[in-house]
């Protein structure tokens, strides 16, 4: 009786989880997404397994929709080809460069502080390509239109604090060439640093389902059953 019970729970809670996603999900733009072949810029999804973040080519940084915050990253980071761009909760993100620094205790004022917490925005400069980067990420290319990473830059840039019309510094980074800057946005367990990367792309006209993007894993699997994009094959690290 208690197994038929649990099990009885078990499908009444997954029941409820996919009706908010299909509640929640939302249709991506397709004057946007997928862009035609000559109309198109790449951009990366990088998981690193407990947090995601964008890759943006950085001359991509200094075109149309991009302001303030990111020109002047542009020219910070002048030296790296590419930059890479994460969301998180100020505290915890500082503390967590790997799964083997996780504290749980920073990770739950994180996410059921009432009101949310402050957020800061990383930002590194990657000298090589992503996946040279990140051997042991997972990568997914995106194709979008130069409207789309127009949209996009424009809700990148809104990520930022600005003092004096400039971005504000908030220390070292976590990994490589990297700073945090203070960011805009209230940290917590209905928004977190994947939802963050989600409404990114969502911006770009890609189709997001928030419910299954909270995880990384979730993240990966919608955006190949709903964008059509897949993650990168791993790398051979046995090569010599």
């Amino acid at each position: 009786m208690i197994l038929r019970r649990l099990g009885q729970g078990l499908a009444g809670l997954l029941a409820l989880l996919v009706l908010a996603a299909i509640v929640t999900a939302r249709p991506g733009d397709p004057a946007l997404y997928p862009a035609p072949d000559d109309d198109s810029e790449k951009i990366e999804l990088v998981s690193h397994g407990w947090h995601s973040g964008l890759v943006i080519p950085r001359e991509a940084l200094t075109g149309e929709g991009a302001g303030t915050a990111l020109r002047s990253i542009a020219t910070r980071f002048r030296a790296y080809p590419g930059i890479e761009f994460g969301w998180g909760e100020a505290r915890f993100y500082r503390a967590t460069p790997t799964l083997a620094q996780f504290d749980l205790r920073l990770a739950l004022e994180a996410l059921f502080t009432p009101g949310g917490r402050e957020g800061v925005v990383q930002v590194v400069g990657l000298e090589d390509d992503t996946r040279t980067s990140f051997p042991h990420s997972d990568i997914v290319p995106i194709r979008v239109s130069k409207a789309g990473l127009a949209r996009l830059l424009a809700r990148l840039d809104a990520s930022f604090r600005l003092a004096d019309n400039l971005p504000i510094e908030g220390g070292p980074g976590l990994y490589g060439p990297s700073l945090f800057y203070e960011g805009q946005g209230r940290f917590s367990a209905a928004n977190v640093c994947n939802h963050w990367a989600a409404r990114l792309l969502h911006a770009a006209g890609l189709p997001i389902t928030p419910v299954l993007d909270t995880h990384p894993a979730g993240l990966l699997l919608d955006l190949r059953w709903r964008a059509g994009v897949s993650v990168l094959p791993a790398p051979n690290l046995s090569k010599p």
